[in-house]
C-alpha cells in the first residue's frame, strides 16, 4: 500500500440512525477523500458551517468513530485493521486538540499529574526527574513558564493557558499529526492570535502536520497550506488556501468568504448573505448538488446528479457544474488529494 501519505481518508462515509423514525438515516459525511503528505509537514484545513460534517471527519481521523463506508489509512495501514502495537503507535503519533479547554482536563488533577500521565503511559522517561525536565521543556515550547502552571489546577488557569497546555501535552509524545477541532473558538479574541501562532509553529519548528477544523475562514487563511470546504457532509471545493479565499469558485465558498469581515477601508465588509431556503427539502433530499436549494445559480441539471470535481479557475477542485467546461479535476469524483 502507498506510504507517500501520512494520513488518507479514502471515500469515507458516516451515517447515523436518526433519534426518531421521522429522521431516518443522517449522513454526516459522504464519500470524502483527502490525504496529508508524509514527506512535507502541512496544515490542511477543513472548513464549513455548523453541521457540515467537519467534526465527524476529525473524529474518524482520530479513530474515535469508525466510518460506515471507506477507510482511514495511516502510514499505509487501515487504522481499524491495526495490531495492538500498531494501534498504540498510532495513538501516540496522532494527537488531538479539542474545542473546549475548560472540559478537556480532570478538574481534580494538578497540571503536573495531567502532563505526567502520557509520559507514564508511553514510558517516555526513566525517572521523575527526566519526566519533569520533559514537561518543563514542552511548556517552554508553547510559551509557558513551569512556575506559572505546575502545581496548579485547571480552574486556576485561563482558557488560553489551558489550550497551550493541551498543545504541550501533545508535544511530549512527539506526534507526526495533530487534529485540532475548533481550537480557538472558545478562547478570548485577544488570545487567539497567540494560539494560532503556536499551531503554525508545530509545522514550522517541529515538523508536525496539522488537520485544522474550523468554521472561521479568517483563521483558516492565516495558518493553512490547503483549504477544503464542506457542505452537508460533502467536500465542495479544495485547493491552495490563498486561492480558495481570494478566488472562491463554488457558490457556497463565495457565500462563506463574503461573510468575512474585511479590515481594509477600500474593501468594506459585505455583510452576511442570507439566501431563502426550504429547510425540509434541504434535509430530506440528498440527490444532485446539495447546495442547489440555496444557490443563486441553480439550474435543473443540478438536481439530476452529484457533480464531479471540476478544475476551478484558480487551480482548485470544485464540485459545481458552472465549471464543467474546465474539465474534470481528478480521476474519480469524490477523491480530492491535497498532497502536492
Amino acid at each position: 500500500m502507498n506510504n507517500d501519505n501520512l494520513l488518507r481518508l479514502d471515500n469515507v462515509t458516516m451515517a447515523f440512525s436518526g433519534k426518531s423514525r421521522n429522521q431516518g438515516t443522517i449522513i454526516a459525511a459522504e464519500d470524502v477523500s483527502l490525504s496529508i503528505p508524509a514527506a512535507k509537514p502541512s496544515v490542511i484545513t477543513i472548513a464549513g458551517e455548523s453541521g457540515s460534517g467537519k467534526t465527524t471527519l476529525a473524529r474518524m481521523a482520530l479513530g474515535i468513530i469508525k466510518p460506515t463506508g471507506g477507510q482511514v489509512i495511516y502510514n499505509g495501514q487501515d487504522i481499524w485493521q491495526m495490531s495492538p502495537d500498531q494501534r498504540k503507535a498510532y495513538r501516540r503519533e496522532v494527537q488531538a486538540i479539542f474545542q473546549d479547554p475548560f472540559a478537556v482536563f480532570n478538574p481534580f488533577y494538578t497540571i503536573d499529574r495531567l502532563l505526567r500521565t502520557p509520559i507514564r503511559m508511553f514510558k517516555l522517561a526513566r525517572n521523575r526527574t527526566q519526566a519533569r525536565d520533559m514537561i518543563v521543556n514542552a511548556l517552554e515550547k508553547v510559551g509557558l513558564r513551569a512556575d506559572e502552571v505546575l502545581g496548579r489546577y485547571p480552574h486556576q488557569l485561563s482558557g488560553g493557558q489551558r489550550q497551550r497546555i493541551v498543545v504541550a501535552r501533545s508535544l511530549l509524545l512527539q506526534p507526526k499529526l495533530i487534529v485540532a477541532d475548533e481550537p480557538v473558538s472558545m478562547i478570548d479574541a485577544s488570545l487567539r492570535a497567540n494560539i494560532l501562532t503556536k499551531l503554525k509553529e508545530l509545522r514550522d519548528d517541529f515538523s508536525i502536520s496539522l488537520l485544522y477544523i474550523t468554521h472561521d475562514l479568517a483563521t483558516a487563511h492565516q495558518i493553512s497550506d490547503k483549504l477544503l470546504i464542506m457542505y452537508r457532509g460533502r467536500l465542495v471545493e479544495a485547493g491552495d488556501a490563498t486561492s480558495v479565499i481570494q478566488q472562491p469558485q463554488h457558490p457556497y465558498t463565495q457565500l462563506l468568504v463574503s461573510s468575512i469581515p474585511r479590515p481594509a477601508p477600500e474593501k468594506p465588509w459585505q455583510g452576511r448573505i442570507t439566501i431563502p431556503v426550504e429547510e425540509l427539502a434541504v434535509k430530506s433530499d440528498r440527490n444532485g448538488c446539495l447546495f442547489r436549494h440555496r444557490c443563486p445559480y441553480a439550474m435543473p441539471e443540478c438536481a439530476q446528479h452529484t457533480p464531479p470535481y471540476y478544475r476551478g479557475n484558480a487551480g482548485q477542485s470544485v464540485a459545481c457544474i458552472l465549471h464543467k467546461e474546465n474539465g474534470i479535476a481528478v480521476n474519480q469524483a469524490g477523491q480530492i488529494t491535497v498532497s502536492q
